[in-house]
């Protein structure tokens, strides 16, 4: 019976703090001008508190919170619930044309309620680019080959760490270099989706593949409730 209690008010939390999500979100558009659909590459939660920063945000860890405040707030990371927020269809939408911004709420996307300019916002994305380092799984954007001096500049010490993660090296003459003397190795290849050894080798080199960008898709106007797309 004990357990049959808590496990109702878990339940109980979970509706509440689902509700309590999509009123923030309604909030958010009440005291906005505007609403932006946007999508995310190589999502970063550090690069991300600084878009939430520049939007006079908190300093929240949480990507999907939505604790900003000031002059935007952005969602992100619960989209079932957003797409209620906003309403799916024209009958049910918290404003007009909401529901066209819904349709599109899948996959690697969010919102960003704001006062700001479209051409303040839309600046500022077009400029967001930072370079990080990637992660397995994603897929090498470009061929990366190391060469002998790349090599070299690391402490022998490395060596066996090196070897763990599939780079042939030895210690020659107190250096680093590759085995039977060749001059360098390919990590990876353009389009191969990178294993946890290919992003580790990477990092030692200092090698950053991953661009972490957020790409705005649409952009919806609370005064006429006019829905344009971006791209």
């Amino acid at each position: 019976a004990i357990h049959q209690v808590s496990l109702t008010k878990t339940a109980k939390k979970t509706r509440e703090h689902k509700s309590n999500y999509i009123d923030t979100v309604r909030e958010a558009i009440d005291g906005s001008d505007r609403l932006y659909l946007f999508s995310y590459e190589n999502m970063r939660s550090n690069h991300f508190k600084d878009v939430r920063l520049h939007f006079r945000g908190t300093n929240s860890s949480d990507m999907d919170d939505g604790n900003d405040n000031g002059e935007g707030r952005l969602f992100l990371g619960k989209n079932k619930l957003l797409q209620i927020a906003l309403g799916r269809t024209s009958e049910d939408e918290y404003s007009d044309n909401l529901h066209q911004i819904t349709k599109n709420l899948t996959g690697s996307v969010g919102i960003l309620c704001t006062n700001r300019s479209p051409k303040d916002v839309e600046g500022y994305f077009a400029k967001l680019a930072v370079e990080d380092f990637a992660r397995a799984g994603q897929v090498a954007p470009r061929t990366v080959v190391l060469t002998r001096s790349q090599i070299e500049t690391h402490p022998v010490s490395m060596v066996e760490q090196f070897r763990k993660l599939g780079l042939p090296v030895e210690v020659k003459n107190g250096r680093v270099a590759f085995v039977g003397g060749r001059e360098e190795w390919e990590v990876c290849k353009k389009g191969q989706e990178l294993s946890v050894e290919q992003c580790k080798i990477l990092v030692h080199m200092g090698l950053k593949l991953a661009v972490f960008r957020i790409e705005l898709l649409t952009r919806w106007e609370k005064g006429d409730g006019t829905v344009n797309a971006l791209q």
